[in-house]
């Protein structure tokens, strides 16, 4: 069984780990070219590159996968099935037909629900309670193969997406591992997805970012804690942007006194509480512009907020 994966970020490492582990012959490792990162731009590996060099696997980092150059490497892996796990490039018919057992995508979802290439953040931003992974044959369309088996995995109401990628990662690493011989065999099964019950989860654009004052508190609360540790949710303050990292909902739901969305009506140790179109958020966590992420508290100690300030959903004008 020669396998030929495909992965990039940190949730596809658990993956092939696992394949290493149970002995599985790894043809190569097939990952997105390096990147520049930060604000220096310095030129950075995949996760799952670094881990497979780890283990002195072959590395190929394609700009894209459609490419006949890039058909005719993995073709002469001769590969008798390719797994994927958050690759990030969508696989050409070409590419699909290459291995006898298929291709199978390991999925941070539970399909038909969030198909994409954000499923895991999408999911907290929506508010769902429970997720999970879903392990599909891959077909043409975006994430709608027959699925071949699912495990449920809670979402928590701490958990970020930082926190719900490991517990996935590692519950989609497990199900693999109880998957595979299903499918060497011939057993498993394939079950069409209902189309009608689809939802996507596109990637996430600048637009998801910005915080709206006008939602409810626990909307928003969401919005933070599914860009959270990554993007992050921002606003502006001052006309400058200022990035809100973590925040609660208190139990009083609605502020008193009549104010409107976006003002800031508390800021003491506890953090910055600040009106919400429903609810009050609190803001425990945040990124003025050009600095680190601080505890609110934290920077109140040295900041001067004015008499009835406000954050802004809107850009400067």
């Amino acid at each position: 069984m020669r396998i030929v994966f495909m992965g990039t970020p940190t949730f596809a490492v658990p993956s092939l780990a696992m394949l290493m582990e149970q002995g599985y012959e790894i043809a190569a490792v097939v990952t997105q070219p390096d990147r520049p990162q930060g604000r220096k731009k310095v030129l950075t590996p995949p996760p799952l590159k670094e881990a497979a060099l780890s283990y002195g696997l072959p590395v190929l980092q394609p700009e894209r996968m459609r490419r006949p150059e890039s058909v005719e490497a993995i073709a002469e892996l001769k590969p008798d099935l390719i797994v994927t796990a958050a690759y990030g490039q969508i696989l050409p018919k070409a590419v699909l037909d290459i291995p006898r057992y298929g291709c199978i995508n390991v999925h941070g979802s539970l399909l038909p629900k969030y198909r994409g290439g954000a499923p895991i953040q999408r999911s907290i931003m929506e508010g769902e309670a429970v997720t999970g992974v879903t392990i599909m044959y891959m077909a043409e369309g975006l994430d709608t193969g027959d699925m071949i088996s699912k495990v449920e995995v809670p979402i928590e109401d701490d958990d970020t997406s930082g926190t719900l990628f490991q517990k996935l990662s590692l519950a989609g690493a497990e199900l693999l591992k109880d998957t595979l011989p299903a499918i060497i065999s011939g057993e498993a099964k394939g079950i069409p997805q209902v189309e009608e019950e689809a939802t996507y989860a596109p990637n996430l654009t600048r637009e998801d970012e910005r915080i709206d004052w006008g939602r409810s508190a626990h909307a928003i609360r969401n919005q933070v804690r599914g860009l959270s540790p990554m993007a992050g949710a921002f606003t502006y303050l001052n006309d400058e942007v200022f990035k809100v990292r973590a925040c609660s909902c208190p139990d009083e739901e609605r502020a008193s006194g009549d104010y409107a969305p976006g003002t800031i009506i508390a800021a003491d140790k506890n953090g910055i509480a600040v009106q919400t179109g429903d609810g009050t958020l609190l803001l425990t966590e945040i990124q003025p512009a050009g600095k680190k992420a601080m505890q609110a508290a934290d920077w109140l100690k040295g900041a001067r907020l004015e008499p009835g300030a406000s954050f802004r959903s809107g850009s400067p004008q």
